[in-house]
């Protein structure tokens, strides 16, 4: 991997080796190849990042390949390029002929192609090195790709499961007005309609929490017509958290789940608190209700979509904060039996490739 050394100027002799280049240039245009292979070895990306090592290296021309062949060129090309490349994926090493010198691009010891440079001032080392530095690349969005796939594949089961418990209870309350309330009714049938447009439309993985927000004040009057009295609500965010981009169908999972567990069971019925709010660098949001609460025990097994209550909406928005955040970024419950539960998750405020739409 490419490293910077401790000590020296600030035109100290660089990563790479290539004499009189700023190391902070070098960092830059290292990271730069870094950012185009985020979608992974693609043309576009090998074609890019072969014109920013053939500057790097100061090189006659360089060629990146994939398992099937050159992908990306710059400057001269050799004939036996393709010979080249093969040699390295098949011996996992480095193999220099002539002026040319060719690299494997590994994730672990998996081989996902090669670089090859030529140049007679060229080093095998900083072949090696760019080409480790590379493979991480590489390696990197591998892992983010797989962790965008199962995002998306949790987001589809929570919409399956979402559709016929809130189909039925929308469309009972709705029902019951339509003698009692006419005009209500019409109202709510159109909040239904905008909320089932949304929960069931085809969007990516991110909305922003002031989209999120909206559909969950919806969700919350078609749930106040159903429970009439017996239900209260508050919703309340800052404004400087509404542009922040937030997983999809986030909330709506964690209000349900406090209506129908924690304020459904108690005759008297309850509050349903929602807020959202800045706190250093993420942001905060909590689903609070003063409802049944639970054992502990019994949390870590919703969570851990185990068990009768559980279902998957709770361990399916768990899971999906996990995933593209990190294990940090999980739901935080705070119950007791009869004392509410409080839900609590945090996003970043900035999430850079997160783009809504």
């Amino acid at each position: 991997m490419i490293g910077v050394h401790p000590g020296g100027s600030r035109h100290r002799r660089n990563p790479l080796g290539v004499g009189g280049a700023d190391v902070a240039a070098v960092l830059r245009t290292a990271r730069g190849m870094a950012d185009e292979l985020a979608d992974g070895l693609t043309a576009q990306a090998a074609e890019r990042v072969a014109r920013r090592a053939r500057t790097l290296l100061d090189a006659d021309g360089v060629v990146l390949c994939d398992l099937a062949g050159p992908l990306g060129t710059a400057g001269r090309v050799r004939e036996d390029v393709r010979e080249l490349a093969d040699r390295a994926l098949t011996d996992g090493r480095l193999v220099r002929s002539g002026g040319a010198v060719a690299a494997p691009l590994l994730t672990g010891a998996e081989p996902m192609g090669a670089l090859v440079v030529a140049g007679d001032q060229v080093t095998t080392g900083q072949v090696e090195a760019l080409a480790d530095w590379l493979g991480e690349a590489l390696e990197r969005a591998v892992l983010g790709l797989a962790r965008e796939e199962l995002a998306l594949a949790e987001l589809s089961r929570l919409r399956a499961q979402i559709s016929p418990h809130f189909l039925y209870n929308a469309l009972s309350a709705i029902a019951s007005l339509v003698r009692s309330d006419p005009e209500r009714a019409r109202d709510l049938l159109v909040e239904f309609s905008d909320l089932a447009r949304y929960a069931f439309s085809g969007r990516g993985q991110f909305t922003t929490v002031a989209e999120e927000f909206r559909a969950i004040e919806v969700y919350l009057q078609l749930e106040r017509a159903r429970f009439g009295s017996r239900l209260s609500t508050s919703v309340r965010v800052a404004p400087e958290v509404l542009p922040v981009a937030l997983p999809f169908l986030t909330l709506q999972p964690l209000v349900e789940n406090a209506i129908r567990h924690g304020i459904e069971p108690r005759p008297g019925g309850g509050t349903v608190t929602v807020t959202g709010a800045a706190v250093g660098p993420d942001c905060t949001i909590t689903v609070e209700d003063d409802g049944a609460g639970m054992e502990p025990e019994l949390a870590e097994a919703v969570l851990a979509g185990r068990g009768e209550r559980s279902g998957i909406g709770l361990a399916n928005v768990d899971q999906r904060l996990r995933t593209l955040y990190g294990p940090e970024y999980g739901l935080v419950v705070e119950t007791a039996p009869g004392a509410g539960t409080r839900i609590t998750f945090r996003v970043p405020l900035s999430s850079p490739g997160m783009v809504t739409r």
